[in-house]
């Protein structure tokens, strides 16, 4: 685990990599790279809810915005309000061409939906989405079926029947934990709100079957809230690492990012040392949090999102990045 966290570890703060402009805030990194080009999805807050954005690089440092990708559903739709979009079948291999995997020649998406405005307002479900396209600024198709998981399913676990939130989709050509896909995800409990991380399989990208009778990830007291968060995957050597976020169960440090090692994807070890971000700079002063990481040209790029307050006392949230150089 020490070795990982040397390997992994960022401990130099570039900045904000993306800032919001006034009456906005900017959540959720995603990087792939499609074609020659780098690009970031990444979510919109309006104040009316969440929407999805992309962004491009040459050198991923610098960024460009494009415009937004993944829309609100109609009036009267399940997403009305809510449309927060992650790609899915990501390359997870350390050092990797960290490109997008395709199924049934299709890109996909999951993402987060719902019908109430604000900021990320409960119920919150889960939808389906593809495109042919996923660097260009077109609609992506919705999956009918929608949604795909929610938290008053039959099967749903105590842990998830408050809200069901970020995924993260990898494929498991071994099926080793029943399913040719496997899906990670933070969910919040009707009780205290505690959010804990569990997993899901599918077949076919539609339909998903919960795995296990709990959490594969979880953190501080079950009565009290807090929250692990926001997982994300990748493949160093033959260990699985899942990077994501924690707050209020490791002092009061805000919150910050960290991670956990598995070897077949049931079994999870936590890192227990320091965080990989925590608040530290006044662009993050509050949280430094919810990861994207990976490895090119020898540098660790972890992006996060960086939260502050103004002079008024309202947020300035927006997406930062550290580096290992």
């Amino acid at each position: 685990m020490r070795e990982l966290y040397d390997e992994v570890k960022t401990p130099f703060k570039a900045g904000m990599a993306l800032a919001p402009e006034p009456g906005e805030m900017l959540d959720n990194p995603t990087v792939f790279r499609h074609g020659n080009s780098w690009f970031m999805m990444f979510i919109r807050f309006d104040g009316k809810g969440y929407e999805t954005h992309l962004a491009t690089s040459s050198d991923l440092r610098s960024w460009t915005r494009l415009g937004c990708v993944f829309r609100r559903g109609g009036k009267g739709a399940w997403d009305s309000a809510q449309a927060d979009g992650w790609p899915a079948l990501v390359d997870t291999r350390w050092e990797g061409p960290n490109n997008l995997g395709t199924y049934q020649n299709r890109y996909w998406m999951m993402y987060l939906g719902g019908a109430k405005d604000g900021y990320e307002t409960d119920p919150l479900s889960t939808g389906v989405a593809w495109t042919e396209a996923p660097s260009d600024l077109r609609h992506w198709t919705r999956y009918v079926g929608n949604p795909v998981m929610q938290s008053s399913d039959p099967d749903a676990r105590d842990f998830e029947r408050a809200t069901i939130y970020k995924h993260f989709t990898v494929g498991d050509p071994t099926r080793s934990c029943g399913g040719r896909f496997v899906n990670f995800y933070n969910a919040a409990d009707a009780v205290s709100h505690r959010e804990t991380i569990g997993m899901a399989v599918s077949d076919d990208m539609l339909h998903w079957r919960r795995i296990g009778d709990g959490p594969v990830i979880e953190n501080g007291d079950p009565a009290k809230h807090s929250i692990s968060g926001d997982p994300m995957i990748r493949r160093i050597g033959d260990v699985w690492v899942m990077f994501y976020f924690g707050h209020q169960w490791k002092g009061s440090i805000g919150a910050f990012d960290t991670f956990a090692c598995s070897r077949d994807l049931l079994h999870w070890t936590k890192w227990e040392g320091e965080p990989l971000v925590r608040p530290s700079e006044p662009f993050d002063a509050l949280y430094a949090h919810k990861p994207w990481v990976l490895k090119h040209d020898g540098i660790v790029y972890h992006w996060y999102c960086a939260v502050s307050r103004n002079a008024d006392g309202r947020e300035i949230r927006g997406i930062a990045l550290a580096t290992s150089k």
